[in-house]
């Protein structure tokens, strides 16, 4: 199956490889085309605060929104589904965003383990800061120990099968670091449960920024 579609390039997602080691993953510099990651980025929705929020429930309409809608589109799951060999299950998907990053963020975890895979797509334009580059990680205890870092370049798509050992972090970074995270969790019900708690902890950081 192909998806012909300007916004996300999944021909070039085909035919990358997925990277068993230290667990199953991959790095797509250009998934989301120039052009279509700049409009995307000038059009990132929410307020400029750090943390996990939601994004909008009903896709704006504008490039940004365009980009969201294919997200969600259930082919957008059968191909990560096939290419992670997973049997992906599109009402599980649970997309948010992520705006800002402190000097606290990016420490060394891996996800919890009600997800199942998980995919950054990254919306700023160029990066020149050692910090806030994402890295896999062979084990814990150094984030050095990489197999992979990834700068948070427009466009850049990362993703990853969640396991016990699929450790991840960044170095320090203040500022403004944009991406859409989307995670395929266990089930539907996960999903639903947890995007409110994040709206629930984005209410309370707008209140009290704004407030």
């Amino acid at each position: 199956m192909t998806i012909v579609e300007d916004r996300i390039d999944f021909a070039a997602f085909d035919r990358a490889p997925l990277v068993p080691e230290p667990f199953d993953h991959l790095v797509l510099p250009g998934f989301v085309p120039p052009d279509a990651a700049r409009a995307a980025a000038a059009a990132f929705p929410g307020p400029d605060l750090p943390g996990v929020l939601p994004a909008p429930l009903k896709a704006p309409s504008d490039a940004f929104g365009a980009l969201l809608s294919l997200i969600r589109d259930p082919r957008t799951t059968e191909a990560f589904g096939r290419k992670f060999g997973l049997d992906l299950d599109p009402a599980s998907l649970m997309v948010t965003l992520r705006a800002r990053t402190r000097p606290v963020d990016g420490q060394i975890h891996t996800d919890s383990t009600t997800k199942v895979v998980t995919a950054l797509i990254y919306l700023n334009d160029g990066w020149s800061d050692d910090g806030g580059r994402l890295r896999l990680l062979h084990g814990p205890g150094d984030i050095e120990n990489m197999v992979a870092e990834v700068p948070p370049i427009a466009g850049t798509l990362i993703a990853f099968r969640r396991t016990d050992h699929s450790w991840h972090g960044h170095k320090p970074f203040e500022g403004q670091r944009r991406a859409i995270m989307f995670n395929w969790m266990t089930d539907a019900a996960t999903a639903r449960r947890e995007l409110r708690r994040h709206a629930l902890s984005a209410g309370i950081k707008t209140l009290f920024h704004f407030g």
